[in-house]
């Protein structure tokens, strides 16, 4: 049988080894094994590798690394790479290492001297399509687009990006089989081949599309215009070397290394023995116990949960750095043709205000690899600042790039960069990782600020914002901030970025569920977010300003009772005086007492009292309204924007562990709803002229989830017969039919429900329905009879908590718990309590934002007007003209529940009306 037939139709894999030795190197914390030798880049070597072939599945392969010595085009153009630095001895102490794991994995190594890994790789690409081959490239060398065919991609695990035909047309503007001529053009800087002096992908895209080829820009040279016209026939005669160092050489003789594709390509299944050595001797605990069998399917123990160990702080302190300050129009020109062929750009904006939709912009930073990156000032003012490129102007230069979504780009909170440009009408697009949400998914336990991440992942201290703009009533802004001391602070925010991102993204890839969280979930819902924190929301002021005054009538009435109650006046805010009038002048009982020894008047002592007493009743009722009056109508008609008329909150996304939204700004969170005041603060929320509010939220969702979870026969039978659950509860703990259920008996039954998902004990079942504690014990023991799957589920989750350190929602969410096997007492059984009710908030959380996702694309696909304007809770909240007003109302309940497919039905109720009130 021909090697032809055999082969047809198979799927050749091929790695560029040397491509990602570098990015893998630079990528990864100061990692150092037991014997204290550096282990970063085996590591993402190994990583990246093991990942590849779970996701692309190949009978044949090949890891390919440059040889040492000079190779052919040394001879041809002694200046070719000569800019480059000899390789860091870290990372050659690495090489042999690495080859030696690359081997032991599976994988055919390959490395040919004389020729480097782009010809051997260009080789194997075009023998294997004769042969009817599907190639699969795996590398970060925008060089061999050139490769790229029908039957050839390339994909890049660092960026998430794919080059197919298509892809690399979309991303370059040309094709594939023109992509040596443009480079031929722009030049190659990684390699140091010139190209011709100020033209950039632009310009070469722009000449390839008139004059179809290079060889037609040459022959047209003479007609070509202005200063480029002029360094394109200055560069003539160089123009065919160039061509000819950039040209991946694709029959090359490999003889020597291989027989045939057939033969030598085969992938050969791991080494296991030789992989327990590696992985014992560089430290890789992780998986030296997936091999040992010690694992369970849910991963590692919470000893070993972080898959790449924190860095000592300081190891990092002295990386290779090079900054500059783009101050003229030739160095900006050169850093847009830099951020243009970039694969993946960091990118960052300085600004006056910490507001974004008032924030004015100062300047932008960029970084295209580790220790590169600029700073772009537009609008520094302060004592001495040098000369600027205008600001309207560097913006209408770099709007293509910014709106450009092939052009990738990765940040540290990019919602925030969107919004500063969309204040000068910039669509930023692109977006493709932001290091916030990378930090936000893999820990959401930690901090996920910039300085706090640069000291865990990279051992690196950063420059603070206060070092540079002082601190309180001295503190000045950034655009004060003299340029050499903002370039330094703004291009190391960029450089540090893209370094993060490095760190922490091949951590998600490795991980499907957390992978999962960040593509469809986390990256998306920012974007909705932005469009939501833009729309606003509409707030009627007149009406605030009448509760307000309402609400001090009431204050001032409640004031004088608890000045009768307690004997004489008192400052209702002061704990002390409160104190002295409870347990002194009044002989309340102590509750509990303050660390320093003083009884206790806080929030929680307060109900306890007013359930006997009642000047702790006026006074939780004082607070309340006081609060109410001050945070919301008081507060909320000056927050409202000026120009837009709206009130627009900020939706922070990493801030929950649970992944659900905060806002602030105001806090939409917290407006209560349980008192009647509370409730009216939502009237003021209103529908603009000639729309209406539509409110949907997921009904029951916390307890669906708990039946999914927990696969308990009971509650997936009453969901799936659309029951009132806590009818259908109740009938099971009385022993009655449910129809002879009584109030107080689904009242029990409800607060067993709900208390159960947040861990609730007999004794907090017994305080929440003021019965004893043997009673509370008995219908919780009555519940789990009736429903043994949460039982089980309940005390799986404890195990698996403790186990492993962390729960995980439905989809993949990770909930960590560092308490549960330290701590004291109350937080150990607290993190217990959290670990299970995290997997159904998280799953809640999960499921809200799927809706966001799935009802804004819908909206924008059909083009409607309607617009997103509030997520809370469970809860979205539309503002839909009249016109779509049916439409909407129709539709949304459908958007909500086709999100995912639950052991029971989701449900989505919804409510309309002219304000948030009336709809909700």
């Amino acid at each position: 049988m021909s090697e032809q037939h055999t082969l047809d139709g198979k799927v050749l894999l091929l790695v560029d080894g040397s491509s990602y030795l570098y990015r893998a190197f630079h990528a990864m914390p100061d990692l150092r094994g037991p014997d204290g030798e550096p282990t970063g880049a085996l590591y993402g070597i190994v990583n990246m590798l093991r990942r590849l072939r779970r996701d692309h599945p190949a009978e044949y392969s090949a890891c390919v690394f440059d040889a040492k010595g000079k190779t052919f085009r040394d001879a041809l153009y002694d200046q070719y790479k000569a800019h480059r630095p000899s390789m860091p001895d870290d990372l050659s102490r690495q090489i042999e290492p690495i080859h030696h794991a690359v081997r032991s994995l599976g994988w055919p190594l390959m490395m040919v001297e004389g020729v480097e890994a782009d010809d051997v790789i260009g080789t194997l690409c075009r023998r294997a399509e004769a042969l009817g081959m599907k190639v699969i490239v795996s590398t970060g060398d925008k060089d061999l687009a050139q490769l790229v065919s029908d039957r050839i991609t390339l994909v890049n695990t660092m960026s998430n990006e794919v080059l197919d035909v298509p892809g690399v047309t979309a991303k370059f503007g040309v094709a594939p089989e023109r992509i040596v001529d443009y480079l031929s053009l722009i030049g190659d800087t990684v390699d140091n081949v010139p190209g011709v002096e100020k033209v950039g992908p632009k310009t070469a895209v722009k000449w390839l599309g008139q004059y179809g080829s290079l060889d037609g820009v040459i022959a047209n040279a003479a007609g070509i215009k202005g200063v480029v016209g002029d360094n394109l026939r200055r560069a003539l005669d160089w123009l065919p070397m160039a061509r000819r160092l950039v040209t991946v050489d694709t029959d090359c003789d490999l003889a020597a290394h291989m027989s045939s594709i057939a033969e030598s390509l085969r992938a050969r299944p791991e080494a296991r023995e030789e992989l327990e050595d590696i992985f014992n001797r560089h430290g890789f605990r992780t998986w030296l116990r997936e091999l040992e069998g010690t694992l369970d399917a849910q991963g590692a123990t919470a000893a070993d949960a972080a898959t790449v160990p924190a860095p000592a702080l300081g190891s990092g302190a002295d990386l290779p750095r090079e900054y500059e300050a783009i101050l003229d129009w030739p160095s900006f020109e050169r850093w847009l043709a830099i951020i243009e062929a970039a694969e993946l750009t960091a990118f960052d904006t300085e600004t006056t205000s910490l507001d974004a939709m008032n924030a004015q912009l100062v300047g932008l930073s960029f970084a295209v690899e580790p220790g590169r990156a600029a700073y772009l000032p537009v609008a520094h003012c302060g004592p001495g600042a040098p000369d600027q490129l205008p600001r309207d102007a560097v913006l209408a230069r770099l709007r293509p790039w910014l709106e450009n979504p092939a052009r990738a780009k990765v940040g540290q909170h990019m919602k925030y960069d969107e919004q500063v440009l969309a204040n000068y009408g910039i669509a930023l697009r692109g977006i493709a990782h932001d290091t916030l949400l990378e930090s936000y998914v893999l820990e959401s336990h930690h901090k996920h600020d910039m300085d706090s991440l640069a000291a865990r992942h990279l051992g690196v201290t950063t420059i603070k914002y206060e070092a540079i703009c002082g601190k309180g009533a001295s503190q000045i802004g950034f655009d004060q901030v003299a340029v050499d001391q903002a370039t330094e602070y703004a291009a190391e925010d960029a450089d540090i970025t893209l370094r993060l991102h490095l760190a922490l993204y091949p951590q998600i890839q490795a991980e499907p569920g957390l992978a999962r969280i960040y593509r469809d979930i986390e990256m998306p819902v920012s974007r909705v977010l932005r469009t939501m924190e833009r729309n606003g929301v509409l707030i009627d002021s007149a009406l605030l300003g009448r509760q307000s005054h309402e609400i001090g009538g009431k204050l001032v009435e409640l004031e004088a009772e608890a000045y009768k109650l307690a004997g004489g006046e008192f400052n209702m805010n002061s704990p002390k005086q409160i104190g002295e009038i409870f347990f002194g002048r009044l002989g309340l009982p102590v509750v509990k007492k303050t660390p320093s020894g003083t009884p206790s008047t806080d929030e929680e002592v307060l109900q306890k009292l007013a359930e006997d007493f009642p000047l702790p009743k006026v006074l939780l009722d004082y607070r309340g309204l006081s609060k109410l009056k001050s945070t919301y109508t008081d507060k909320l008609p000056r927050m409202v924007d000026p120009a837009s008329g709206r009130v627009h909150t900020n939706y922070a996304q990493a801030v929950a562990v649970t992944g659900r939204l905060a806002s602030n700004e105001p806090n939409l969170q917290n407006i209560p709803v349980r008192t009647a005041e509370g409730r009216r603060i939502r009237e003021a929320f209103v529908a603009a002229p000639g729309t209406r509010l539509i409110s949907a939220d997921y009904s029951q969702i916390e307890l669906r989830i708990m039946a999914h979870i927990s696969e308990d026969e009971g509650l997936l039978k009453a969901f799936a017969q659309e029951e009132d659950i806590h009818r259908a509860t109740a009938g099971e703990i009385f022993g009655v039919a449910p129809q002879d259920v009584q109030n107080e008996q689904r009242r029990v039954a409800k607060m067993i429900n709900f208390g159960l998902i947040y861990g609730m004990s007999a004794f907090g079942l017994a305080a929440n329905l003021g019965i004893t504690r043997d009673a509370a014990k008995l219908y919780i023991d009555r519940y789990f009879a009736r429903y043994p799957g949460v039982a089980r589920y309940m005390e799986e989750t404890r195990l698996r908590a403790r186990q492993q350190g962390y729960v995980e929602t439905v989809f993949g969410r990770r909930l960590w718990l560092p308490e549960i096997n330290g701590g004291n007492g109350p937080r150990r059984q607290g993190a217990e309590r959290a670990a299970i009710n995290a997997p159904m908030q998280g799953t809640a959380a999960d499921l809200i934002k799927m809706s966001m996702v799935a009802v804004q694309a819908w909206l924008e696909r059909e083009a409607l007007q309607t617009r997103m304007i509030m997520q809370v809770h469970d809860e979205l909240v539309l503002e839909a003209p009249d016109a779509e007003f049916d439409r909407v109302r129709a539709a949304l309940p459908q958007l909500m529940c086709d999100v995912a497919a639950l052991r029971v039905p989701l449900v989505a109720e919804v409510g309309t009306g002219a304000n948030w009130e009336e709809a909700h």
